[in-house]
């Protein structure tokens, strides 16, 4: 996996701007299966990709809180959820809540998430290659495969599946 994750950044930056091309493409025409073609692709890489010996996402990006997100965190910690976003959070340049530093403070060495029960929204659907009308989210994709390595595969299958 480590020799997989240092060669992701090349190969997402070799592919994007065909990847880009594609997505155009998508977003103008959606097959009408769309969202059945990209669940059946999710569900057969997470058979064979184990996150937990990965977490590039928790490692290098932070995901964005809700206020249910920050209010259901909180309430784990038994915290106000002032003090919560105190010590975690930060407002970025569009107005969301996002962690103050990266790798996730709730990232343990062994790839385990501390709080993954009650762990953001944004989380729980990453990488949003199973989300309905997957087409709308191209950018957000484009940005993922460079970051996990299962978007990477999926979006190379999808070009395979889905001819434009």
């Amino acid at each position: 996996m480590k020799e997989a994750l240092e060669q992701l950044p090349k190969k997402a930056k070799e592919k994007h701007e065909e990847n880009k091309r594609f997505f155009i493409k998508l977003k103008k025409r959606p097959p009408k299966n769309l969202d059945y073609v990209m669940s059946e692709l999710h569900e057969v890489e997470f058979q064979r990709t184990d996150c937990l010996t990965c977490a590039n996402c928790c490692k290098t990006t932070g995901p964005l809180f809700t206020n249910a997100d920050v209010e259901r965190i909180a309430k784990h910690f038994r915290i106000k959820p002032s003090k919560f976003i105190d010590q975690y959070l930060r407002v970025d340049e569009e107005n969301d809540y996002v962690l103050k530093e990266v790798p996730c403070a709730f990232l343990g060495a062994d790839n385990y998430c501390s709080i993954y029960d009650v762990r953001p929204k944004a989380c729980r659907e990453f990488p949003h290659t199973d989300r309905k009308k997957f087409h709308q989210i191209s950018n957000l994709t484009l940005k993922n495969v460079a970051v996990c390595p299962a978007a990477f595969n999926i979006v190379e299958e999808m070009k395979k599946k889905i001819k434009l």
